[in-house]
């Protein structure tokens, strides 16, 4: 099994609804294609470092899945570059260090959410 996470960025028009919409078109595609999501996380409307298509700002989301295969990568790719909701993207494979960071990184998260 091979594990990545992606990391996209879409248009900040968007409303909640539509976003949640693209994310959902993109989680079903992972699935369509044979990959398991591990995580998921959206880390909100974020400031930009550089100007993207004269937008300052960008609605940030995670993935963390794992496929048998490079497929599952190469067609969310494609889906991501025929979007004209996405700004960037980047995927990258993790190793078994990346793999344990990400999970101490989830526990930390339950945690803090179970304290507040």
């Amino acid at each position: 099994m091979y594990h990545y996470e992606t990391v996209f960025i879409l248009t900040p028009v968007l409303s909640e609804e539509q976003a949640k919409e693209a994310v959902g078109k993109f989680r079903k595609l992972l699935k369509e294609v044979g990959a398991t999501l591990a995580h998921e996380e959206s880390w909100g409307l974020r400031k930009l470092a550089y100007q993207i298509q004269k937008k300052s700002t960008g609605h940030y989301y995670l993935f963390e899945f794992t496929s048998k295969d490079g497929n599952a990568v190469a067609a969310l790719e494609l889906a991501f570059k025929r979007d004209e909701r996405i700004l960037r993207f980047l995927t990258v494979s993790l190793d078994k260090h990346a793999v344990a960071f990400a999970e101490k990184r989830k526990t930390k998260m339950k945690a803090k959410k179970e304290n507040a």
